[in-house]
C-alpha cells in the first residue's frame, strides 16, 4: 500500500516536537552533610613548602623518595586490577554509545536475483496477473518449451521509533552516569593501590632501618659477652652473667634473622602491585624518608575530590534516570516506518521508474493492562534512587571521618615526637652510664640487660612513631582524594 509522503510529514512534524517531553524527576545533586571546618583544623594549620604536591596526581613525589617515584609509576602501567578496572570502564562507556544509537532510525539495505526454471508444457502468467485461469485480466498461456524466470530486486527499509517521552534520553543519561560512576570507581582503585603501595614500601625502609638498629644491638650484645666472659674468667662475674649475655645475644640474632622474611613478604607485595613475578629486589637503603604535614582544605571541597564520593554520586544520578524509564512504561510509543526499492525482471530495467515501489507506515501502541508491571517498576526505580542517595550520604560522611581521623592522628604523633626523641637520648646515655659502672663493677649484669633493652625499645618505638607518622600523611593525601578532582568525569 502506498501513501503520500505529504500526508505522512504532519505525523513526522508531530513525533519530533513530542521528543521534547521528558517523564520522571530531573535529576540534582543530593544534599549531604557537610561541615563549614574540620574540627581538627582549629587553632592548628600544618605549614610545609612541599605540601602542594598533595594536591597533584603524583602525590608520592611529597616524599622525595626517587625508588618510591618509580614504582609508583609503575602501578598505574602494570597493575592487573587496574588493567581489569579500565576494561570494565571501557565496557561501560561503550554501553553509553549503545543507548544513543537508539535516537536514530535502522536503516537496512537488501537485495536479491532469484531464478526459475519451469519444464515444458507448463502453464505460465503473462505479466498482467496473477496465474490461473479464473483472474480477471490474466492471460495463461502453455509453453511447449522449457524457459526460465528471472527476477531482480533492491531493497531500502527504515525504522525509527521518535523518543517522545524521553525514555531513549533517560537511558543515556543512565548509561552515562553509570559510565562516570564506573571511571571514578577505576580512579578510586587506582589511588588505593597507590596508597598500599606507598604504606608497603614505608613498610620496608622501616624494615631496613629496623636491620640497621638490631645490627648495631647485635654488636653491642657481643661486645658485652665478651666484656662478661673476660670478667668471668678474671673471677669478677658469675657464669649466670655469661648465659644472660649469650641468651640475650642470640635472642636478638633470632629476630634481626626474622626481618628478613618480613622484608622479602614487602618486596612480594610490592611485586604484585606493580603487576610484576615474585623475583622483584629492592636494595636495602638508609631511612630517608621524613614526615610531612598535608593540608586539608575546605571540608566542601572533598566532595569534588574524592573518586568514591563522585562514584557515590554519579550512581544516585543513575538511579533517578532510571525513574523516567520506567515512568516511560505508562505512555504509548510511536513507531514509524518505511520501505522503497526497485524490482524487475530485466537486469537492464533495474532502475527504470516503472520499476520502483516503496510504502511508509505509522505504529502507535498502548498497554493498556500488565497486571501492575509498570506501577511496580516505577515504585522500585524510585527505592532504588532513596537507596542510592543514602549510599551517597554515608560515603560522604564517611569520608569526612576518614580526613578527621588521620588529621588527629597527625596532631597526636607530632606531639609524641619530642617525648620520643627525649626517650631515645635518655635511654642511650642511660645505657652508657650503666656499661661504665659494670665495667667498673659498681653493678650487676642485670643492670646492663635493663638499659640495652630499654635503649633498643625506644629507638624501635621512635622508629615506630616516624613510620606512623608518614602512613598517616599517605592516609590523609588519600582521604583528601590525592590531587584527583571530579572535573575529570566531564566527557566521561
Amino acid at each position: 500500500m502506498q501513501r503520500s509522503p505529504v500526508r505522512l510529514l504532519p505525523l513526522l512534524l508531530a513525533g519530533t516536537a513530542l521528543t521534547a517531553c521528558e517523564v520522571g524527576p530531573n535529576y540534582h545533586r543530593p544534599a549531604a552533610p557537610t561541615p563549614t571546618t574540620y574540627r581538627e583544623m582549629q587553632g592548628w594549620t600544618p605549614a610545609n613548602p612541599n605540601a602542594d604536591a598533595a594536591d597533584k596526581a603524583d602525590w608520592w613525589t611529597l616524599f622525595n623518595d626517587p625508588v618510591l617515584t618509580d614504582l609508583e609509576q609503575k602501578v598505574v602501567v602494570d597493575n592487573q586490577t587496574l588493567a581489569a578496572d579500565l576494561a570494565a570502564y571501557q565496557q561501560a562507556h561503550a554501553l553509553v554509545a549503545e543507548q544513543r544509537a537508539a535516537f536514530f532510525p535502522t536503516i537496512t539495505a537488501g537485495g536479491s536475483a532469484n531464478f526459475s526454471h519451469s519444464a515444458a508444457g507448463s502453464a505460465f502468467n503473462n505479466g498482467t496477473g496473477n496465474t490461473g485461469t479464473g483472474t480477471t485480466g490474466v492471460t495463461t498461456t502453455t509453453r511447449n518449451t522449457p524457459s526460465v524466470q528471472q527476477t531482480y530486486q533492491l531493497e531500502l527499509g527504515a525504522t525509527w521509533e521518535p523518543d517522545i517521552w524521553g525514555k531513549v534520553r533517560r537511558s543515556v543519561e543512565n548509561a552515562s552516569a553509570t559510565a562516570q560512576a564506573t571511571y571514578a570507581d577505576l580512579q578510586n582503585a587506582r589511588l588505593s593501590a597507590q596508597m598500599e603501595l606507598a604504606a608497603d614500601y614505608i613498610t620496608l625502609r622501616q624494615l631496613d632501618e629496623e636491620k640497621r638498629i638490631d645490627d648495631a644491638a647485635v654488636r653491642a650484645y657481643q661486645q658485652s659477652l665478651e666484656v662478661t666472659r673476660n670478667k668471668y674468667n678474671a673471677g669478677n662475674a658469675a657464669l649466670a652473667d655469661v648465659d644472660t649475655a649469650t641468651t640475650q645475644l642470640h635472642n636478638e640474632m633470632a629476630a634481626d634473622t626474622a626481618l628478613g622474611q618480613q622484608r622479602a613478604q614487602m618486596e612480594d607485595a610490592i611485586a604484585i602491585l606493580i603487576g610484576r613475578p615474585a623475583d622483584l629486589s629492592i636494595a636495602p637503603a638508609a631511612w630517608t624518608l621524613q614526615p610531612v604535614e598535608a593540608p586539608a582544605g575546605v571540608p566542601s571541597v572533598l566532595l569534588e575530590r574524592r573518586p568514591d564520593v563522585a562514584a557515590s554520586e554519579r550512581q544516585a544520578a543513575a538511579a533517578s534516570a532510571s525513574i523516567g524509564v520506567a515512568t516511560s512504561g505508562y505512555y504509548p510509543s510511536l513507531s514509524l516506518t518505511g520501505q522503497g526499492g526497485t524490482e524487475t525482471q530485466s537486469i537492464g530495467s533495474l532502475f527504470s521508474p516503472q520499476t520502483f515501489f516503496w510504502n511508509a507506515g505509522v505504529t502507535a501502541a498502548e498497554t493498556l493492562f500488565n497486571g501492575g508491571l509498570t506501577h511496580a517498576q516505577v515504585s522500585a526505580a524510585k527505592a532504588g534512587y532513596a537507596e542510592a542517595v543514602a549510599n551517597y550520604r554515608q560515603t560522604v560522611l564517611t569520608a569526612f571521618g576518614q580526613v578527621e581521623d588521620n588529621l588527629a592522628a597527625q596532631r597526636v604523633l607530632a606531639a609524641e615526637q619530642p617525648d620520643l626523641e627525649a626517650s631515645v637520648k635518655a635511654a642511650d646515655e642511660a645505657l652508657k652510664i650503666t656499661l661504665n659502672e659494670y665495667n667498673a663493677g659498681t653493678v650487676d649484669y642485670t643492670s646492663v640487660v635493663v638499659a640495652q633493652t630499654s635503649a633498643l625499645s625506644a629507638h624501635n618505638a621512635e622508629l615506630q612513631l616516624e613510620a606512623s607518622r608518614l602512613t598517616t600523611t599517605v592516609d590523609l593525601i588519600v582521604a583528601l582524594g590525592g590531587g584527583w578532582n571530579a572535573d575529570d568525569l566531564r566527557g566521561k
